[in-house]
């Protein structure tokens, strides 16, 4: 099985990988980043303008062409290693482009195991000079080849027995206590609660995938992968726990983009708390 995730020692070991810096923060990009690395900043790279996030949520997906130009502006082919890391364990934003790749049929993508912070823990230099890699044709997809699920499966899904709709938010904001994003607070009924941030070690780098199969397997009790949604509060953070589920040899959930940030928008679904 190809691991999704790579340190950086075996980075170190690497000589042609289109490294990509994911963090949200351009002015953080522009005073350091990894040689090479592209800034691949979600709102204007990995995401379309949410002009009504009642339809698509706050980060809903970019059109598929110009996602697909933006690779090659970035230098990669269907050939290409691609290497991703952020300063947020791979939640923000490295594991949305992970997805997005694989979404797009791009087998060759790891996510950097402990982020930024490992990496300068492991010796790597930053630098400020911007990278110029070589333009290549736009990416050739044939759209999306992993499924993902709108509102009205997440309706079927989120009281079948034989489904599982997965939020991967903070636990106070999946009991309702606050949300600091969304205008409502709480979480899709019938949705189980299972934090992205448990798939980390306390050091910030992914749980092995014996560890993360057990967690998984407790919250999908006896439901398959392939028969699961993923979400969060818009699509980003979902794509963690869809990375550690592939680490963990559970691949084949779906990604429901718009997530709470849709869902919550639309009275007539139906929430908790109300």
């Amino acid at each position: 099985m190809f691991d999704p995730v790579i340190s950086p020692r075996e980075l170190a070991a690497l000589t042609d990988a289109a490294i990509l810096d994911c963090r949200q923060d351009t002015a953080a990009y522009r005073a350091g980043h990894l040689p090479g690395a592209r800034h691949a900043q979600l709102e204007r790279d990995l995401a379309a303008p949410a002009h009504d996030p009642a339809h698509g949520g706050r980060h809903p997906l970019p059109d598929l062409d110009a996602f697909a130009a933006t690779l090659g502006r970035w230098g990669i082919t269907p050939g290409s290693r691609v290497v991703a890391y952020d300063d947020q364990g791979g939640a923000n934003a490295a594991a949305r482009l992970w997805w997005m790749l694989r979404a797009i049929g791009h087998r060759d993508v790891q996510v950097v195991d402990g982020g930024l912070a490992a990496l300068r823990e492991a010796g790597f230099e930053l630098t400020t000079e911007e990278p110029a890699p070589a333009p290549q044709p736009p990416y050739p997809h044939h759209g999306l080849v992993r499924e993902v699920a709108d509102i009205d499966e997440v309706e079927r899904a989120r009281s079948a027995a034989d489904r599982r709709v997965i939020d991967v938010r903070a636990a106070f904001r999946f009991r309702g206590d606050s949300d600091p994003f969304d205008p409502i607070a709480g979480h899709i009924a019938g949705a189980r609660n299972a934090p992205y941030a448990d798939n980390l070690r306390p050091d910030g780098t992914f749980k092995p995938a014996e560890e993360l199969r057990a967690l998984f397997n407790h919250v999908l009790d006896g439901v398959a992968p392939a028969q699961t949604i993923v979400q969060c509060g818009s699509g980003v953070t979902a794509c963690h726990t869809l990375l550690a589920m592939e680490r963990a040899g559970l691949s084949g959930a779906r990604l429901y983009v718009g997530s709470w940030s849709e869902w919550c928008r639309h009275p007539d679904r139906a929430r908790e708390p109300r």
